[in-house]
């Protein structure tokens, strides 16, 4: 299977907390069978791909909340 992609390339500015923000892009995207969260700063410098797990069924807003995870728990550990 090619890669397909789910959703292009969307800006976001994520709340990190007491009123930090960081402007993040992303996007989703689908390799072979599995689906990936792909999510870059401004300047197209990656920072994290995150595998969405399997038979997770998610919309524009569960992205934002997954964005807001990586950045947290996984980028800030």
């Amino acid at each position: 299977m090619a890669r397909s992609i789910i959703q292009d390339w969307t800006e976001s500015q994520v709340l990190l907390k007491y009123d930090e923000y960081r402007d993040v892009k992303y996007r989703v995207y689908r390799d072979g069978g599995k689906l990936f969260q792909e999510i870059c700063d401004m300047n197209s410098i990656p920072i994290h791909t995150l595998e969405i797990p399997d038979g997770m069924k998610l919309e524009k807003n569960s992205y934002e909340v997954l964005l807001r995870y990586v950045l947290l728990d996984v980028i800030a550990a």
